[in-house]
């Protein structure tokens, strides 16, 4: 392995022209730097990024900590983290906890040793068991929370007002002439749950509906049980005309129950979901969704991230709050009491509901 004395040494330099020429340094005439740079090819030179971290105190990484890699929702959100990041001469490393706490707190201290100059994170079901954040923190590392805001937290953050979206959804099943809607939400445990319910129960509340707790079931955000639990409503004894759930993975689960047990949509079942499905637009129904803005979300957070890593920041933790898109379609536009629509009919054009 080359070093940067051999490097100086074919350079004709001296090994601190070397280190300015690594740091980017203006005091280096462009003929001297470009004789650096060809040595530094020839040799194929590596600098010590450990070594040098340890004089800056800075490495150029920043964590992020995903809940679910296999949820289309945060590849989308990582993107936009990834290309904010590298705008900056920043490199992002991503981990993925599988929803558990136990790896979370694990993967925070990995990437503690690894010295990340911030972290990106989307915190696991389990707190307020926040200790593992908070010594992060202590330790000078800066976090900012994407998604899922825990209130136990005193960090800057960025997410989408979902009680909104969800406002925004049942209302447009409720001026379809749905009376009856049922919800599978998220694990309860995270904020963004509890929030799109509220939603959920704020619009009910509104058209003068009695909130139904047999039409209110509790899933956990996987496929698996949006399969389940889309059964479990089905099956039950309240027979909705309407079904919203709280996230595309559980939607995907639904869409396999109400096959399985032969419902169709729209003209059983109005079927609206939280995030847009993968693949919506191949398969008939289109299915009606609340529209995340997930690229944005990463991007604006590893802005404000790498803002409080380089100082430029009051040290009050910022609060960004986005806004989903509604995007109605196939699954939801057959109105209660119209004639069925059928395979091979010519389906109703999309439409979007656009928050004011």
């Amino acid at each position: 392995m080359s070093t940067i004395r051999e490097v100086a040494r074919r350079a004709q330099v001296s090994i601190g022209t070397v280190s300015n020429v690594l740091r980017g340094s203006a005091t280096v005439s462009p003929a001297v730097r470009e004789r650096v740079n060809q040595a530094i090819a020839e040799l194929d030179y590596h600098p010590n990024e450990i070594a040098r971290s340890l004089k800056t105190r800075q490495t150029n990484l920043l964590g992020m900590v995903i809940s679910d890699i296999t949820n289309p929702f945060f590849p989308q959100l990582t993107r936009g983290a990834e290309d904010a990041a590298l705008e900056h001469e920043y490199l992002l490393v991503t981990a993925n906890t599988d929803d558990q706490l136990k790896r979370e707190q694990q993967v925070l201290s990995v990437l503690r040793n690894r010295r990340v100059d911030g972290i990106l994170l989307v915190v696991a079901p389990g707190l307020p068991d926040s200790d593992h954040i908070q010594r992060t923190i202590a330790a000078g590392i800066p976090i900012v929370c994407l998604d899922r805001i825990p209130s136990e937290l005193n960090v800057s953050s960025v997410s989408v007002d979902a009680a909104y979206g969800t406002e925004m959804c049942i209302r447009h099943l409720i001026s379809m002439g749905h009376r009856s809607i049922g919800i599978i939400t998220g694990n309860l445990r995270l904020a963004t749950a509890v929030d799109r319910l509220e939603g959920y129960k704020n619009a009910l509340r509104e058209a003068g509906i009695e909130v139904d707790p047999a039409l209110v079931i509790e899933g956990d955000f996987r496929l698996e049980s949006g399969y389940l639990r889309t059964k479990e409503l089905l099956l039950g004894r309240v027979r909705s005309t309407a079904l919203f759930v709280s996230n595309c993975m559980m939607g995907l689960g639904a869409l396999r129950a109400m096959k399985e047990i032969g419902v169709r949509s729209p003209d059983d079942l109005a079927l609206a979901v939280f995030d847009d499905l993968p693949g919506n637009g191949s398969f008939y129904p289109e299915v009606t969704a609340v529209v995340q803005p997930a690229y944005e979300i990463g991007y604006k957070g590893a802005e404000l991230l790498i803002s409080e890593i380089e100082g430029e920041t009051n040290g009050t933790p910022a609060r960004i709050r986005l806004r989903p898109e509604l995007r109605v379609r196939e699954s939801t536009l057959r109105r209660i009491g119209a004639e069925p629509v059928h395979k091979g009919a010519s389906p109703a054009r999309s439409t979007s509901e656009h928050p004011a």
